[in-house]
Parts: C-alpha cells; sequence; structure tokens
C-alpha cells in the first residue's frame, strides 16, 4: 500500500492508493529491444473508477487488458481524454523528476469539462503519477534526452448507447520508456501546410486531449508522408489561411528580433511546454508575441530572409527545428541567424531543467522521491 499525501486547503488529506506489483515483469526488453517511441510499455497500471458520483480508490497493478462490453459508451460517442507527460531520470544524481505536472492536471480537467467528464482533482492527479513513476522507477532510462512517457486516460465506461454522457468512467495511466521523439541525427522537418483538410473549428474540441481530434488528422498525415513530407502544418478552419499546430506540436516562428506563436483562440493544444518556451523567452528578454500568423506574412517573412527559425513544441518533441513549409506549391524556408540557433537553446535549457542540470528558476522540476 503506497500512502500519499493530497492536500485540500490547508488540510493534509493521506491518498491510500493500493499497489500489486506483477510477478512477471518484462524489464529485460530494455535490454533486448532498441528503445523507440510508444514500442515498449512498463508492467503496471493505475486504475481509479468513478461510479455513483464519485472516484474510487486508486490502485496499481499489473498491466493487463481492460474487459470492455461492445455497448461501452467510449466507442461510440468518443467520451475520451488522455494527457502526455514525463519522468526523467537525472544524468548526474540519479533523481527522478517530473515537469509541471500540476499543468498537466490542469489541462486534463479542462478536456474533462469540454467532454462532460467527471475531471480528477489536481492534487489527486500528481499523486497518481508520482505513485507510478515510483512503482516503475526501473524503467525510467538513464540516458539524456530517453524518459519515461506517461499516459493517463480518461473514458466512459458505462454499457449503454443512449447519446448522452456516461455516468462510469474509468482513469488509467500507462507508462512507457521512450527514446526521443526525433534523433539528435535527425534533420530539420519539412512541413506541408494542409489546404483541405482541417484539424480543429471554432466551438469545438480543438482545445482538449481527445481522441476524436487525433483521429481526425491520420489519413492526412499519411498523404503528406506519401509526399517526404515530415509534419503538416494545421490552418485555420475559416480560411486556410493562418497557421495553427505542426502536427502535434505547437508552433512558432522567429520573424526578425520577434517569435510569434498562434494564440490559444479554441481551436489549439494549450501546451505545456508551448507556455515554458514563451516563459524562457520572456527571461532572456526576447520579444515574444501570440496572435494570428498567416501563410503571407510568413512568405513575406522568408522572402525578405527575415524567417529566422521556425520550431515546434512539444512533450514529446520537446523543441524541434523546422526548415520549410510548401504551401500551395511554393516553399517557405528559413534563413538562419549565423549568430547562432535559438531553438537549441531552449531545446537545451528545457532538458536541462528537466534532467536537473541548470538552475529551476520557476520551480517547473517536481522530484518524485521514493
Amino acid at each position: 500500500m503506497g500512502r500519499s499525501v493530497v492536500r485540500q486547503g490547508s488540510r493534509p488529506v493521506f491518498m491510500d492508493i493500493k499497489v500489486t506489483t506483477t510477478n512477471h515483469s518484462t524489464l529485460d526488453r530494455l535490454d533486448r529491444e532498441p528503445l523507440a517511441f510508444g514500442n515498449i510499455f512498463s508492467d503496471h497500471m493505475l486504475i481509479r473508477r468513478w461510479h455513483e458520483g464519485q472516484w474510487g480508490a486508486a490502485e496499481i497493478r499489473p498491466r493487463q487488458p481492460i474487459p470492455m462490453d461492445p455497448t461501452t459508451l467510449a466507442l461510440h460517442y468518443g467520451q475520451t481524454v488522455f494527457e502526455g507527460m514525463k519522468a526523467y531520470r537525472g544524468v548526474s544524481d540519479g533523481r527522478l523528476r517530473l515537469f509541471r505536472p500540476e499543468q498537466n492536471a490542469k489541462r486534463l480537467a479542462n478536456s474533462c469539462e469540454r467532454l462532460a467528464i467527471p475531471a480528477v482533482a489536481t492534487d489527486d492527479f500528481v499523486e497518481c503519477v508520482k505513485a507510478m513513476v515510483r512503482t516503475e522507477q526501473a524503467w525510467v532510462p538513464r540516458a539524456r534526452g530517453e524518459s519515461l512517457y506517461i499516459r493517463p486516460l480518461i473514458f466512459a465506461t458505462e454499457e449503454h448507447i443512449a447519446v448522452r454522457a456516461a455516468v462510469d468512467y474509468l482513469f488509467v495511466i500507462v507508462t512507457a520508456p521512450v527514446a526521443p521523439y526525433f534523433s539528435a541525427e535527425a534533420k530539420a522537418l519539412r512541413l506541408k501546410a494542409e489546404p483541405r483538410y482541417t484539424r480543429a473549428v471554432p466551438g469545438g474540441t480543438g482545445f482538449a486531449k481527445t481522441a476524436g481530434n487525433y483521429a481526425a488528422t491520420l489519413k492526412p498525415m499519411a498523404a503528406a508522408a506519401a509526399e517526404g513530407f515530415d509534419q503538416i502544418l494545421w490552418l485555420d478552419a475559416n480560411e486556410h489561411n493562418y497557421a495553427e499546430e505542426a502536427g502535434q506540436m505547437n508552433i512558432f516562428f522567429r520573424i526578425g528580433d520577434e517569435v510569434v506563436t498562434p494564440e490559444l483562440s479554441g481551436t489549439i493544444l494549450p501546451g505545456v511546454t508551448r507556455d515554458s518556451v514563451i516563459q524562457l523567452l520572456k527571461d532572456w528578454g526576447i520579444p515574444v508575441s501570440e496572435r494570428k500568423v498567416s501563410i503571407a506574412e510568413l512568405q513575406q517573412a522568408a522572402d525578405e530572409g527575415e524567417l529566422k527559425e521556425m520550431f515546434g513544441a512539444g512533450t514529446a518533441a520537446v523543441v524541434a527545428p523546422i526548415q520549410s513549409v510548401e504551401h500551395l506549391g511554393r516553399e517557405i524556408r528559413v534563413t538562419p541567424d549565423p549568430n547562432g540557433s535559438l531553438t537549441q537553446r531552449l531545446l537545451d535549457t528545457i532538458l536541462g531543467i528537466q534532467f536537473g542540470e541548470v538552475e529551476d528558476h520557476h520551480g517547473w522540476a517536481l522530484e518524485v522521491g521514493q
């Protein structure tokens, strides 16, 4: 039994999490198989049920299939939300850290609200994640850049086919040791600005981390990959003229002396890494703005040699350079700054905080403890 402290106001409340460990660990796969992203999963999972209007006790048990009736509501109407985050092992001190987990908790709660799903309290969420990482600490890689990816998930489990919100839900956490999403040898990305398909519409679920948002991207992403592109630049639904996201990442443009990123207008995921990049740029005195960015503005900046950098930011990729965007057969390319790469500086700083190598001025890294 694991005991975690959860605070309600100023009063500490103890959260008991039952832990049942496996007798058949597959940890040796890390020695036998190359580590990629999402190809190996750890031994355990955390589950917690919502029933009769409240969340029950959390439990960690050996990872196993979840029995599911064909009438389970999540299968029919997409009532499912999830998060993506990581645990990091310091190379020099061996300590396990999370990066701004309370932000993931808040974003999951916002996704829940949009999908009519009961949210997990922020303190509960963080303590459940910490308990999972402690249980799976042997699975946290030791190489810098590698990490333990954490996937919290909530979905409707009620057996019914009426079009309405379910009354029963399951909160699950699984983890996977992962290599960097893009290898150190990977070239800067080539993006295709998608002229037809739309990721999200105003008033929809674009800001939520829900399965349907990703399902709708699979066909156009496969088509772009077949044309030789690495990712898609998603454009707005109304005019197909304004940049929104780069694949599953938020996107940034360095135009002249300013860094610009699309504003959060309800169609863009509010990324934790996005927010961290904005804060670091402000710390460094670099002008940064959140506003609409049109294809025409990018093309003009590129033509004038003022488009110095483009990069994506997200939990999986951290910060990834983008070399070009193709829009209707015309390529928009960056003109690298001879004074150095802001993309690389951001990547080094964020990784440094996550792995405990640089000073954490904002208190973003949370040690998991034993």
